[in-house]
């Protein structure tokens, strides 16, 4: 018999990042902000599941900022459901305006680089991307900069409780599902956002699955990122060839089915 693993803190102080029990090492959060050198700014957002085909991002008609909806459709018949996500970012100065931006969608991560330009001569406003809890009276003169909380590896994203994906319109928020079959075989899927399909590895050791994922830096990724994690195990310490647990890989999630012998 093979039974899900609940997501477990691998450390006393808890999860290395609490939006993904599976991330290990790298950059932090369902989202990531930097300013470039030349005030042109770039955004990371985690979508797993999502093809190129199903994101749309559309400028405000007030040019301050973008929206971004994307559809992630059921992998497998297996998973309980769509999936779909909702989130919106831009400037939060008086004094410029989104001039343009182009997009990427790719292993389940949308990146976006947002040009902007002054409509007013007002000395170094601050100019940085909101999110949709964003304040208009927090708006305020000062120098060129990001909210608090930009930082990926801010010591404040690792805990023991995980996070839902706050951009989840419908499905499930989680990166970790199972359902166990009628024949005793067990569903797994495991969302690990930017891994290309060819860098998800499974093995089984001492009756434990585990899955790693590798997810190189991209663009202006601050870096890479490396997931690990036990997704499921066997009443017993017993030995099968990992090539008889079924995967499929894309868009950044890994789904398994596991034999139960």
């Amino acid at each position: 018999m093979v039974v899900p693993l609940c997501a477990v803190p691998p450390s006393r102080e808890g999860f290395y990042a609490i939006n993904n029990q599976f991330l290990a090492t790298g950059p932090k959060w369902f989202t990531e902000f930097k300013m470039l050198e030349n005030e042109d700014m770039f955004v990371r957002i985690d979508l797993p599941g999502v093809r190129a085909d199903c994101v749309k991002v559309s400028r405000f008609a007030s040019k301050k900022g973008v929206s971004v909806f994307a559809e992630a459709p059921k992998g497998h018949k297996y998973d309980s459901s769509d999936r779909k996500y909702l989130t919106f970012t831009g400037l939060v100065c008086r004094c410029c305006e989104i001039s343009g931006f182009t997009s990427k969608m790719c292993d389940g991560v949308l990146r976006l680089l947002l040009t902007k330009r002054k409509t007013t001569p007002n000395p170094s406003p601050i100019s940085f991307l909101g999110g949709p809890d964003f304040r208009d009276d927090l708006r305020s003169d000062g120098p060129h900069k990001f909210p608090h909380g930009s930082d990926p590896y801010d010591p404040a994203l690792t805990g023991r409780v995980l996070k839902k994906h706050p951009f989840v319109l419908e499905g499930s928020s989680m990166a970790y599902e199972s359902k166990e079959l009628q024949n005793g075989s067990l569903y797994v899927r495991v969302d690990m956002p930017g891994v290309p399909k060819d860098k998800f590895t499974v093995s089984l050791k001492n009756g434990k699955v585990t899955v790693t994922g590798q997810a190189p830096a991209v663009g202006y990724d601050t870096g890479g990122r490396f997931y690990s994690g036990d997704v499921a195990m066997f009443d017993n310490p017993i030995s099968i060839p990992s090539r008889r647990i079924k995967t499929i890989t894309k868009d950044g999630v890994i789904r398994l089915i596991i034999p139960p012998v």
